[in-house]
């Protein structure tokens, strides 16, 4: 497969999410509001575009929100009366919880302080209204002792999860776009400056400088950033200055063409398109996820329940012609199930200052 058929977004940040909410689902923010039954029909692009809007204009009231993909609704967590009839006028599903933002924040925070040991990972999970703690199982002895001591202490606001698998960036020696020993998958095409550019994952551009589009062909590009750990982003300049289209390729013969780039919403389905395993389909189940791995802490992915392999490090994670994330690392396989997380595309696209073509 051609880098060049792999694809990324058209928009600027500034206008990430286009879809528009029915004027009906957008009733004023306000305490006052009169209640009115939640807008039905939202896709997760409305859903997301809804829950942002509603969590900059009532931060204070409310604690998450997710995508209730089988009743096309978002759901939003309040925790008061007013809070709840201000989300209900604005077209969403209002649900009282007792954890605050700022409580599930101090927990995370400590977690950062006093547990971040690799083979771990931790996000908010809206549906719990909990923060969950993912334990892999290389985290045994003196490092388990160490994350239970302070799971303990910080209550119920903590639950913990075991997955059979290791946590660890899916980076290994293959094909697709082939780097110095490595091999991973290109996720996005971007312009720069009017420029040809492809987005990967941080740590494939760590470990390779320049990039061939089969193993020991010529180089098709050069990194110009890469940024792991932390964030798991890379750019790669493209040695050609021939355009490249925006589409994902699907593995069948056809691509998904790629419009723009845009926010996760937990509990939307998306899809993932990687060199190894091709394409696979899952939910999002977090956003804003710390992973500890062995190489370091990246913070602010997205968790999802999609399977994926070494090799597919840097693919694409995609919602219809919406660009999502690029594939970062996970546990498990695409044989016995696993979970994956994504860097952010709208994140990685402002820190490079690139766009979509």
């Amino acid at each position: 497969m051609s880098p060049s058929r792999i694809p990324t977004r058209r928009t600027s940040l500034a206008v990430a999410v286009t879809v528009a909410l029915a004027t009906a689902s957008l009733a004023p923010l306000s305490a006052e509001a009169a209640p009115a039954p939640y807008a039905a029909g939202l896709s997760a692009a409305q859903a997301g575009e809804l829950a942002q809007r509603i969590g900059v204009e009532l931060p204070a009231g409310t604690a998450g929100s997710y995508y209730d993909a089988a009743a096309h609704k978002l759901v939003v967590n309040v925790l008061d009366r007013a809070t709840a009839d201000a989300v209900t006028a604005a077209g969403a599903e209002a649900r009282t919880v007792t954890r605050s933002t700022a409580e599930l924040a101090a927990a995370r925070a400590t977690l950062n302080a006093e547990a971040a040991v690799p083979g771990t990972a931790w996000a908010v999970d809206p549906r719990s209204n909990k923060v969950v703690v993912t334990v892999d199982s290389t985290v045994r002895g003196e490092r388990l002792a160490k994350l239970e001591k302070v799971v303990a202490g910080l209550g119920d606001r903590v639950t913990v999860k075991r997955t059979a698998g290791k946590i660890r960036p899916l980076i290994a020696g293959g094909d697709a776009i082939w780097g110095s020993g490595v091999r991973c998958s290109l996720g996005f095409n971007v312009t720069k400056g009017g420029k040809p550019y492809f987005l990967t994952a941080g740590h494939c551009g760590n470990a390779s400088s320049t990039w061939s589009a089969s193993q020991g062909g010529s180089r098709i590009g050069s990194n110009e950033t890469a940024s792991f750990p932390g964030h798991d982003y890379a750019l790669v300049r493209y040695t050609s200055s021939t355009a490249h289209p925006s589409a994902v390729d699907l593995y069948d013969g056809s691509a998904q063409n790629i419009t723009r780039a845009g926010e996760a919403t937990v509990g939307e389905q998306v899809r993932r398109s990687g060199s190894t395993t091709q394409v696979h389909d899952g939910q999002v189940t977090a956003l804003d996820v710390t992973v500890n791995y062995e190489e370091g802490q990246v913070d602010g992915l997205i968790g999802t329940t999609v399977c994926a392999e070494p090799g597919d490090s840097g693919g694409a994670l995609f919602d219809g012609d919406t660009a999502l994330g690029l594939t970062s690392g996970g546990s498990g396989d695409c044989s016995s199930g696993g979970e994956t997380f994504f860097q952010p595309v709208p994140a990685a696209l402002q820190a490079v200052g690139a766009q979509l073509p």
